[in-house]
């Protein structure tokens, strides 16, 4: 299988010279460390003015000194205004390019996940910078966040058609990301018919991840290693998924014998999704569309008891200038939700936020259960799984945490 992976890649046919990007005197060194990004700071303006480039254009990236750095896409409106897909001479950005690295990506996944329900791609990790896929089984879900992946997304189709086979692909462009790259926004089918609906099949349960209006590309691959830290907890108990979605969690927690489930989101739309995929795997779950804070504080006043809370929000801090804020939002919707458990009781405490620090987030877990006098034991920890690979040079690419925390009185 990873023979056959590498086996594909041959060097470029002589092609003509690609347009030079030349860095500034000593702003190489990022780059030869692994990472993938050039700054727009970072550029010898004077020799390669970035107006003289449209966006998406393949370029050729130089030290000051003449050393090839590799090939990249560029985008002269960006802050990262250059993204390196190689950093050998022979493989320019391309068709040939992209068979290899989804091939490499797709060996990854065949040793880890038993059915096709998984990240595909995970951009700057899997080597194609600002390119997602989610696979569904026969239909791939593709996210592209860059001019240059939208220049290429042709030849990226005609890629991950050699390599995957898919029935069907749909393009989910309609991140907030596309709008710092000046791209615009659209949802619409490159390949094949796709339902508003897919099916996915995660720990023996089968869930519908509405793709084309939900988050993201529908679904989180990215927690389906974390949601088996409830197994334990849950025989018998009564829970409660915060900022629910579609309900992975809590129906991971009924099919693994909870006596009481309820999912609490804001979003009707994801609420009618929760009580699809409770019927879909033959379980019972409550819904409450709410404010996930005020609901906690209701149910703090109310006196009522959890065995299990889930909580699991998105990013507070998507930015590094919101983390103050987040951090006290990330210490209260905790303080909230321990509120909820009896005398030994379990929290899973999640974070999305790039910008948060794993330490962060203990942090808030730790001074929120001593307002309360409580005592917090992290019994597990959980991040991104195999399909969500990091990158060791680019921490941006780890960013999920998921703290199984047993709390207990005195």
């Amino acid at each position: 299988m990873i023979d056959d992976a590498f086996a594909d890649l041959l060097p470029d046919e002589p092609a003509e010279a690609l347009p030079i990007l030349r860095l500034r005197h000593d702003e190489d060194r990022r780059l030869s460390a692994g990472h993938l990004w050039v700054f727009s700071n970072e550029v010898d303006v004077a020799a390669t003015p970035l107006t003289g480039f449209t966006p998406g254009q393949a370029v050729e990236v130089r030290s000051n000194r003449d050393k090839f750095l590799g090939y990249a896409t560029v985008n002269p409106a960006s802050l990262i205004c250059a993204r390196l897909l190689s950093r050998d001479t022979g493989f320019r950005p391309g068709r040939s390019l992209f068979v290899h690295r989804l091939r490499v990506a797709l060996a990854l996944r065949e040793r880890y996940y038993p059915t096709p329900h998984y990240r595909l791609c995970y951009g700057e990790s899997d080597g194609l910078p600002g390119c997602v896929i989610d696979r569904f089984g026969d239909t791939c879900v593709v996210q592209l966040a860059t001019a240059g992946m939208e220049a290429m997304r042709d030849d990226l189709l005609a890629a991950l058609v050699k390599v995957v086979k898919p029935r069907a692909v749909l393009w989910k462009n309609d991140s907030s990301a596309r709008t710092l790259e000046g791209l615009p926004s659209y949802v619409e089918e490159a390949l094949g018919t796709v339902p508003d609906e897919l099916e996915v099949l995660e720990a023996g349960g089968r869930f519908l991840a509405p793709v084309r209006h939900g988050q993201k590309t529908g679904w989180f691959y990215d927690q389906a290693y974390n949601r088996p830290l409830l197994g334990p907890w849950v025989k018998g108990a009564r829970v409660l998924d915060v900022f629910s979605y579609v309900g992975a969690w809590g129906v991971q927690a009924a099919l693994g014998g909870a006596a009481e489930v309820t999912c609490i989101d804001s979003s009707a739309p994801a609420l009618a999704m929760v009580q699809k995929n409770a019927a879909l795997n033959a379980v019972t779950i409550g819904i409450e569309k709410a404010d996930a804070f005020d609901a906690l504080e209701a149910r703090v006043e109310a006196k009522e008891r959890y065995d299990v809370v889930v909580v699991d929000p998105p990013a507070f801090a998507k930015r590094r200038k919101d983390l103050p804020k987040a951090q006290a939002a990330y210490r209260r919707i905790n303080q909230l939700a321990m509120q909820l458990l009896p005398r030994d009781g379990l929290l899973v405490s999640c974070s999305c936020s790039w910008h948060l620090e794993s330490g962060m987030l203990i942090d808030a877990v730790q001074k929120a259960a001593r307002h309360l006098g409580r005592q917090a034991q992290i019994v597990q920890t959980g991040g991104q799984g195999p399909d969500h690979p990091l990158h060791p040079a680019i921490p941006e690419t780890r960013y999920l945490k998921a703290f199984a925390v047993r709390v207990t009185h005195g």
